[in-house]
């Protein structure tokens, strides 16, 4: 329509808009406190000790993730000679008795290369956070301690952890080995050997390596 009552009819929701703005950011400053995971904590009654669990190289993650659960997870991949992976060892080694009802996992990436794999690890050590069978979080900090891993826990899930534990000499000595194991690293060993039988296969054969250079094959041809 037209005229005075119309114009001040469409002027109207202009300002109206103006108090559920405050509410929706009310809202949304709520749900950001609210935990990302919704976790289904287990039961605890009869445990009397509460330690990380080592899967070795027969063993798959998979079989001990359950898809049709909420329960928690977290799963750390690591490498024996990994000194990186050693300096957060006892820091991992405390967390099942700091959250009781969730569990932690650990395996070796090199012996399980296809989870590293799926699950895009590319460096170790990487920490993932599963509910059921699904991964739902990743820590991405650098520092690795016990206190950061407590929080990055804590703000995923919104379960809080047990003051009285700390890192203990005990949790330096396993089950997550603390110390050095000397190794091979195949994959940097077979990036070499690859390198230098190019670089042979180069100086051998030089005129078959013109041939991959683009303006040389006629030069090749006279």
């Amino acid at each position: 329509g037209s005229g005075p009552a119309a114009a001040q009819a469409r002027e109207q929701p202009v300002l109206e808009p103006v108090l559920p703005a405050a509410a929706e950011e009310q809202n949304g400053t709520d749900s950001a406190k609210a935990p990302k995971v919704n976790c289904e904590e287990r039961n605890t009654t009869g445990i009397e000790r509460f330690t990380l669990q080592i899967l070795n190289v027969s063993q798959d993650l998979m079989e001990f993730l359950n898809p049709n659960s909420s329960d928690c997870t977290l799963v750390l991949f690591y490498t024996s000679w990994c000194r990186f992976s050693a300096s957060l060892a006892p820091h991992f080694n405390s967390l099942p008795r700091a959250f009781p009802t969730l569990r932690f996992l650990a395996l070796d990436a090199s012996q399980h290369s296809s989870l590293s794999t799926r699950f895009g690890t590319v460096a170790v050590p990487n920490i993932l956070l599963f509910q059921g069978a699904k991964p739902m979080a990743r820590f991405n900090h650098t520092d690795r301690t016990l206190e950061t891993l407590k929080d990055f826990i804590f703000n995923q899930t919104g379960i809080e952890a047990r003051s009285d534990v700390a890192v203990t000499e005990e949790d330096w000595e396993g089950p997550l080995p603390s110390v050095l194991t000397k190794g091979i690293d195949w994959l940097l060993l077979f990036s070499v050997l690859f390198l230098a039988g190019f670089v042979m296969y180069a100086t051998v054969c030089t005129d078959s390596i013109r041939w991959l250079i683009p303006g040389q094959e006629h030069e090749h041809q006279e």
